[in-house]
């Protein structure tokens, strides 16, 4: 069988930890900020993990086991 490409745009998106959790960023920070509120955008700016039930389906995407 043939090696997995791994999916560009999961690439860009998603990063592992050293303890194998993954690591993304948070949605709603691109664009319309005018009407969220400064607390919002800063607790959006964080990074944050992926839950438990999707990290298979990015793993497989990220062609990682």
């Amino acid at each position: 069988m043939p090696k997995l490409k791994t999916k560009s745009g999961a690439k860009k998106r998603f990063a592992l930890t050293g303890t194998g959790k993954i690591k993304r960023k948070n949605a709603y920070k691109s664009h319309i900020l005018t009407k969220k509120t400064t607390k919002q955008k800063r607790n959006l700016t964080q990074t944050s993990y992926v839950a438990s039930v999707d990290e298979k389906s990015v793993l497989r995407q990220l062609a990682i086991k």
